[in-house]
């Protein structure tokens, strides 16, 4: 048994190319609207997609707040998305390395993560963000619905919706009621967490304070999924008068008020 997986790990460990290990990396998480414009970008065009700006102060190398990353996009970004954003560093992240894997299973260690950041809109991009996410909300809110004829007049497509108990028989004279099924039992299906986030904005601006119950109840979205959005947008209250609710974090908490000043 132990010589059979021993060969199995060596068979394993022979597929996995490590001449990239120990190179740095960085990983960085960005928004929707940044995400969807690098994804656009040809990859045959072989200019950068953005570049990165170290500011250091000078007169105190050795502060907590000396070293500051700023992203400059390039300028072939189409429609209002910001050009210039802000990279906050985290000092505390579990070690993480980057792999990657080919169409024919061959899998590569490509580095080690050296620095994680948070990709947000520079302060003075703030209100150009603002009018994006209320362009993308407005998108989101718009429904479209079709009409389709059935031609099949046997009723094959007229199935029981999910919840429904029994079929009604038109002969019966004891029709059975049906009964609807409970919100809590029906599997919720996730958003697209860009159209999410517009919604969360929006239910923002109508009060300050949300339960995670009462944000479910609102989104019809899963509860852990919805915390995943609350966890990067919002604080948690755990005392106080707002205790048990999320609130905004302070940066988008501007994208807010500017969006009710309007």
């Amino acid at each position: 048994m132990d010589e059979e997986h021993g060969n199995s790990i060596g068979s394993s460990s022979s597929n996995l190319e490590t001449a990239k290990a120990e190179r740095s990396v960085w990983l960085m998480k960005c928004p929707v609207a940044v995400a969807k414009s690098w994804k656009s970008h040809p990859q045959s065009d072989p200019h950068p997609l953005a570049k990165v700006v170290l500011s250091l102060d000078p007169l105190h190398p050795d502060g907590s707040s000396s070293l500051q990353f700023t992203m400059e996009m390039a300028g072939t970004e189409a429609g209002s998305v910001p050009k210039s954003y802000s990279l906050n560093m985290f000092k505390d992240f579990v070690p993480m390395s980057v792999f990657s894997e080919t169409n024919q299973g061959k899998v590569a260690m490509e580095g080690k993560v050296e620095h994680k950041f948070d990709m947000k809109p520079h302060g003075e991009n703030i209100e150009e963000y603002g009018k994006l996410c209320r362009e993308r909300t407005s998108k989101s809110m718009i429904k479209s619905r079709q009409i389709q004829f059935i031609d099949n007049d046997r009723g094959i497509h007229m199935r029981p919706m999910p919840g429904m108990v029994g079929l009604i028989s038109s002969t019966s004279k004891d029709k059975k009621k049906t009964v609807p099924v409970k919100q809590s039992d029906v599997k919720r299906t996730r958003r697209d967490r860009g159209e999410l986030e517009d919604i969360m904005f929006k239910l923002f601006e109508r009060q300050p304070n949300w339960a995670l119950k009462q944000l479910v109840q609102e989104t019809d979205q899963p509860a852990q999924f919805l915390k995943e959005i609350l966890n990067e947008l919002c604080v948690y209250n755990k005392r106080g008068t707002n205790q048990g609710t999320y609130e905004l974090k302070p940066e988008y908490k501007k994208v807010v008020e500017d969006t009710t000043a309007e």
